[in-house]
């Protein structure tokens, strides 16, 4: 039954974002489908709660003694970590360019499907351009309880709230790269894709 969530969730994905051309969300890979409903993780559900928009979640994957674990942290500075099944083992998580992804529902933008629930990588994506390295970047960006992220090593300044755009960029600077992205509720289900 798990198996049949998760496939209807990707679909419902895929039937939304290819009806039509969209130059909106990144071409870097990203693969994520996550069940909150058996972790019950109030570190990702503080993100998945439409009423508390706002509030974004950093996943990532690490992995300790042979154990994979996702962990999260949101802006607010809540974290925890959750031991992945075998099946979230197998599914082979690909968290964007370099580990890391951010969800959330945005104050600003919450006209479409999702309800203006985003997903974004975590790498500055003009220090990713700058520097031509979309192999093993390390510009990630940290978040800042107003729904800010700031890139570790350019220092500029992205709204998360208002569709990951640029707010002290230069001429040519574009905002967070985007993912296809959606969520059935705080304990429900997460996915994240490239379109």
């Amino acid at each position: 039954m798990r198996n049949l969530g998760f496939c209807l969730l990707a679909f419902s994905c895929w039937l939304l974002t290819s009806c039509k051309a969209d130059d909106e969300y990144s071409t870097h890979a990203c693969r994520f489908s996550y069940n909150n409903m058996i972790h019950n993780d109030p570190t990702l559900a503080s993100a998945l709660e439409a009423n508390s928009r706002g509030v974004f979640c950093l996943i990532s994957e690490h992995t300790r003694a042979g154990v994979h674990y996702i962990a999260f942290e949101n802006n607010l500075g809540q974290t925890s970590k959750q031991q992945e099944t075998a099946e979230e083992v197998e599914a082979k998580f690909i968290l964007g360019l370099n580990n890391g992804i951010i969800v959330g529902f945005q104050t600003l933008n919450t006209d479409g499907p999702y309800g203006g629930f985003v997903g974004y990588d975590v790498q500055c994506p003009n220090c990713v351009r700058r520097e031509n390295n979309t192999v093993n970047p390390n510009y990630r960006v940290t978040m800042e309880s107003s729904g800010v992220a700031t890139c570790s090593k350019c220092g500029k300044k992205y709204d998360m709230n208002n569709g990951g755009i640029v707010q002290n960029g230069e001429e040519g600077d574009t905002g967070l790269d985007k993912y296809v992205a959606s969520t059935t509720g705080p304990f429900g289900l997460v996915s994240v894709f490239r379109r």
